[in-house]
């Protein structure tokens, strides 16, 4: 696998795939196994996924993407959401630590009741968590997924509720983006340029960017 610096500086979003090469269910599960391993506040992990892979399925999406091709062509394109009551499962996520000792029941009690009380009273702040933790998983698994030979592009040209009602997805869940993985044909456009270090970076301060 390559250098995670280099991938970083290679990655481009890809709009033009292969529809001939698919994905196994083995790999995606790869590439997200290595995707759940972003950061989240309290540990929560808000981040869920649907992989859509079944032809048929795929074409749906795309109807919910103003019709963006790239959904269809892709090997798989993953919807990304994010649980806006994921604070709920505190306790189930602690308890393999409360089990080797590392953490009492009554310190994850405590864990689970602060976190509930910063989100749950909170609609705005569970909303921005999700959007948070499930943009980091998701770079996470582009950056995974080139590293094991794919090329990926994350979109949010779609329909939120058409996804939700497509697929099945209850109301605690809210889409933030899709992510298209496949293998990239030629014809894509080049990476695009980005702002200089100058242009985006200050110390100790802000100022006019």
């Amino acid at each position: 696998m390559k250098d995670a610096l280099a991938i970083i500086h290679e990655r481009t979003s890809i709009n033009i795939f292969d529809p001939n090469k698919p994905i196994t269910e083995a790999e995606i599960r790869q590439i997200v196994g290595d995707a759940i391993e972003a950061p989240s506040s309290y540990n929560i992990q808000h981040w869920r996924f649907v992989a859509v892979t079944d032809p048929e399925k795929k074409r749906q999406l795309q109807s919910a993407s103003y019709n963006q091709a790239k959904v269809s062509q892709a090997s798989a394109t993953i919807i990304v959401l994010g649980d806006l009551r994921g604070y709920e499962k505190l306790e189930k996520i602690y308890q393999p630590l409360v089990q080797t000792g590392v953490f009492t029941k009554e310190a994850v009690a405590g864990i689970a009741q602060r976190a509930a009380g910063a989100y749950s009273t909170n609609p705005q702040f569970q909303r921005d968590e999700a959007i948070r933790s499930g943009a980091m998983a998701a770079m996470v698994l582009m950056i995974a997924a080139q590293a094991r030979g794919y090329a990926t592009g994350p979109m949010i040209g779609f329909d939120p509720e058409q996804v939700k009602k497509l697929f099945k997805i209850s109301d605690r869940y809210v889409p933030l983006m899709l992510v298209t993985l496949g293998h990239a044909l030629p014809g894509n456009s080049p990476r695009k340029p980005r702002l200089s270090v100058e242009e985006v970076l200050a110390f100790n301060e802000g100022r006019e960017f």
